[in-house]
């Protein structure tokens, strides 16, 4: 038996509803809708566009076929909507790169430590995360926090939930017993009661409401089934790996690079080297961390009115390579702005040439992120015990091959590039287990290599000069 499914996947920058096919040695995606996801400042504050991206989600579920088995939803991670008493929105939900809490991560860290932080959620220190977030609102009217996809599953349904691999990235949710963390809320002074319960991926949210089924065409028993809601969840479901032995680079506008474990990894060497310690599907822990990722590529396409890019990225791979590097993670690097200028100005900084066109700012992103891909990859393998013997590159990045070939070279072990919907397909897979329509999660990501699209890419050898650079940049080697 053959089920269709619809996968709601929201990124940073973009959004789509997919139609997903699974069946025994079947899987198969088809984009329904696509659509932008920008956001928009009011009154100096970054806000998403949450009523515009629920239109589009409900544009796409009235053009995806008939007889759908269920819905999912997944999106980025960390921002949210706050609920009143009557169940109404406060506002747009404010971007996670607003500058709102500049500042409030620093007081938080000083005010209540960092080992009850990390010793409590795993996770990494970043300036954006939601408990900095909520310690930065408004929360006087608030009755309910729901993470975004947690929020528009609630329109369409009504139910009320937190799923776990988002919630896992709030900070307030204990990594070891995966419930919110009383002690931890009280102690930043934020009303437990807005934390709703506690949903796991697979289970079953609700059934469309009325108007929602009338508005889409869709019956009103059509369920909307919790997947991994975080994205990098649902990418990481769909790794085709074959063994335990991999780690994951899940690329798009951020790269999110680690292993997957059974068990966090809470030491005070992770803690330093600040790893995150993420929910995944199944129970699984993403013992990760956050690399900058495509943004310095997106925003400098942006800057230069957005020339074609694979053209631009086939100049870029003529350029000798590590002439100029530039440290990914940078603070400098997260807001919106004139990133080839940043660019330029933190190579003058760190003594390396400015790169004297848009080619050469081009091959300067990518071997700063191969570079940091290497660095990252080898401290989860050191941090974890987990011995590296592939890397899966998923996402859109897997659709750049100069990013890959660095990749390989750089950390000097081999990437399989691909699915490019690893999210999509993770979402449809969640579902369709839910179903009874797909195994265990090997068996699920042995159905992605069989049937998805892979390329593999070997390193060149050439350590030395990756090892140099890295030293130079004053990454661990």
């Amino acid at each position: 038996m053959t089920e269709t499914f619809a996968a709601v996947d929201l990124g940073a920058s973009s959004g789509r509803v997919m139609a997903g096919r699974v069946g025994p040695g079947t899987l198969e995606l088809d984009e329904v809708r696509r659509f932008p996801n920008r956001p928009v400042r009011v009154n100096g504050t970054l806000h998403w566009d949450i009523l515009g991206l629920y239109g589009n989600v409900l544009d796409g579920l009235r053009a995806a076929p008939a007889g759908l088995a269920s819905v999912g939803i997944d999106s980025w991670a960390v921002d949210y909507g706050l609920l009143d008493a009557d169940g109404k929105l406060i506002g747009n939900p404010v971007h996670y790169r607003d500058a709102r809490t500049d500042g409030v991560m620093d007081r938080i860290r000083a005010e209540v430590g960092d080992d009850l932080l990390y010793q409590t959620s795993g996770l990494q220190f970043l300036p954006f995360n939601t408990l900095y977030q909520l310690a930065a609102d408004d929360l006087a009217g608030a009755r309910t926090m729901l993470m975004v996809p947690d929020l528009l599953a609630h329109w369409l349904t009504g139910a009320v939930g937190a799923e776990r691999t988002n919630a896992s990235t709030t900070g307030l949710l204990d990594v070891r017993d995966g419930a919110w963390s009383r002690d931890l809320v009280a102690r930043l002074a934020l009303p437990a009661g807005i934390l709703p319960p506690i949903r796991e991926p697979g289970e079953v949210l609700g059934t469309l409401r009325p108007d929602v089924a009338e508005e889409t065409g869709h019956p009103a028993t059509l369920p909307v089934v919790a997947v991994g809601s975080h994205d990098t969840a649902s990418a990481v479901a769909a790794v085709p790996a074959t063994t335990d032995r991999f780690a994951y680079i899940s690329c798009g506008t951020w790269s999110l690079v680690g292993v997957e474990l059974r068990e966090p990894v809470l030491t005070e060497a992770s803690r330093k080297a600040n790893f995150t310690n993420e929910g995944g599907v199944d129970g699984t822990v993403r013992y990760l961390r956050n690399v900058m990722g495509l943004w310095l590529l997106q925003e400098s396409m942006r800057a230069w009115g957005n020339p074609d890019l694979p053209a631009l990225l086939a100049e870029a791979a003529q350029v000798p390579g590590l002439r100029s590097v530039v440290d990914p993670d940078d603070p400098e690097f997260l807001p919106p702005g004139d990133m080839p200028a940043r660019i330029a100005a933190h190579c003058r900084r760190r003594g390396f040439p400015e790169p004297a066109s848009r080619a050469e700012t081009v091959r300067c992103i990518m071997d700063s992120l191969a570079l940091a891909h290497r660095a990252t990859l080898r401290q989860a393998s050191r941090l974890s015990g987990r011995e590296i013997d592939v890397v899966h590159l998923v996402g859109g990045g897997s659709r750049n091959e100069l990013l890959c070939r660095l990749t390989a070279d750089a950390s000097g072990l081999p990437v399989v590039a691909g699915p490019v919907e690893a999210t999509a397909l993770g979402n449809v897979l969640t579902q369709a287990r839910a179903h009874g329509l797909a195994g265990t999660l090997a068996e699920s990501r042995a159905l992605v290599a069989a049937t998805q699209p892979l390329r593999r890419y070997e390193p060149s050898g050439d350590d030395a000069r990756w090892a140099g650079a890295a030293a130079r940049l004053g990454l661990a080697p």
